[in-house]
């Protein structure tokens, strides 16, 4: 469950906001996770709860973005939507596509006090 690091590297990175822009109280975060992360996303909640006990962030309610995968078919010579990685192109069958989005995870917005 690499899931836990991940929600461990979250908290870091609320708390080193914290110390940079002087806020105390966390409310909401907003975590945008792609298609193809690797991520889980019940577990990713679950560890998150778990993680910012006794933190700025505790009690504060986590909302995710998914983000759809997304990969340039060689092929075609477009963007195409892909379910997983190493799926060949939607459109034409070829596996010539090269991941162009929904492969990241990031925090994008806090709320805070």
């Amino acid at each position: 469950m690499h899931e836990m690091s991940l929600a461990e590297g979250v908290l870091q990175i609320i708390e080193d906001s914290a110390k940079e822009q002087s806020f105390s109280r966390v409310k909401t975060v907003w975590l945008e996770i792609g298609q193809l992360a690797g991520v889980e996303v019940e577990a990713m909640r679950f560890c998150f709860d778990a993680v910012v006990r006794d933190s700025i962030a505790q009690d504060a309610k986590l909302e995710i973005i998914e983000t759809p995968g997304q990969a340039w078919c060689l092929h075609c010579a477009e963007v195409v939507h892909v379910q997983a990685l190493f799926d060949a192109c939607p459109k034409c069958g070829s596996y010539q596509v090269q991941v162009t989005g929904g492969n990241e995870m990031r925090v994008k917005e806090l709320d805070v006090e």
